[in-house]
Formats: structure tokens, C-alpha cells, sequence
């Protein structure tokens, strides 16, 4: 009953090991910046090029269903909104601007190839 017990604490230890370090690993940094772009439809954009005035309706109920809004940047820049709290949609804070030019001011970080913004502040762009 003990060795059974000293095996399985020994197993649980080797499996906990990959956590603690990931929950131990930094945070990447990132940059403050503000970023003037138009929140697309992940999917619709990258899929069928959907995008624009005449899409806005279907982005927004796609985004209300789950479907990733992100920020297109005028370079071609996709930066998807993150944040830095678990389970912390960013939908809602795009929602209302969606196929709309926006300002966003907030935390850039890239990480093998991917473009994220932790969203500040984020307003109608003129």
C-alpha cells in the first residue's frame, strides 16, 4: 500500500512539473502603442474576403456567437485583441465598431508570428 502511494505521488509530481514551469515562465513583454485600424471577422474576412459596410451585420452576429473579431491594420497587420485575465472576452469591446475604423491604445506583444494587442482603451477612428 506505501510503495503503491510513493509511486503515485511520484507520478503526479512528474506530470505537475510542465505546469509549475509554464506558471512560473515570465509574461512576454510587450510594447505600449496605438494602433489605427478596421475590426474585420476573423473567419469571414480570411475565408471569403468578406468585409466592409455591407458585412457589418453578419460580423456582428458572428462575433455575438464567439467568432474572433480582430484589427486589420493599414499595413495588413491582423492584431488579435488578448487579455491578460483567464477567461476575459474581447468581443464586446469591439462589437460596436465592427467593419469600423478604430483607435485602439493598448499592449502589443508577438509571439511566432502572431500580433496581439491587450486593449486599453479603444474608440471610433476619424
Amino acid at each position: 500500500m506505501l510503495k503503491r502511494m510513493l509511486a503515485s505521488t511520484a507520478l503526479l509530481t512528474l506530470l505537475a512539473l510542465p505546469l509549475a514551469a509554464q506558471a512560473a515562465a515570465p509574461k512576454p513583454a510587450g510594447d505600449e502603442m496605438t494602433l489605427t485600424g478596421q475590426v474585420i471577422d476573423v473567419n469571414c474576412n480570411t475565408t471569403m474576403g468578406a468585409v466592409g459596410a455591407g458585412h457589418k451585420a453578419c460580423a456582428e452576429a458572428c462575433a455575438k456567437a464567439g467568432v474572433a473579431l480582430a484589427i486589420l491594420a493599414s499595413d495588413g497587420t491582423i492584431y488579435m485583441p488578448v487579455s491578460s485575465k483567464p477567461a476575459d472576452p474581447q468581443n464586446p469591446k469591439l462589437i460596436p465598431f465592427a467593419e469600423g475604423k478604430v483607435k485602439v491604445t493598448g499592449t502589443h506583444r508577438a509571439n511566432h508570428g502572431l500580433h496581439t494587442i491587450e486593449i486599453k482603451t479603444v474608440e471610433a477612428a476619424t
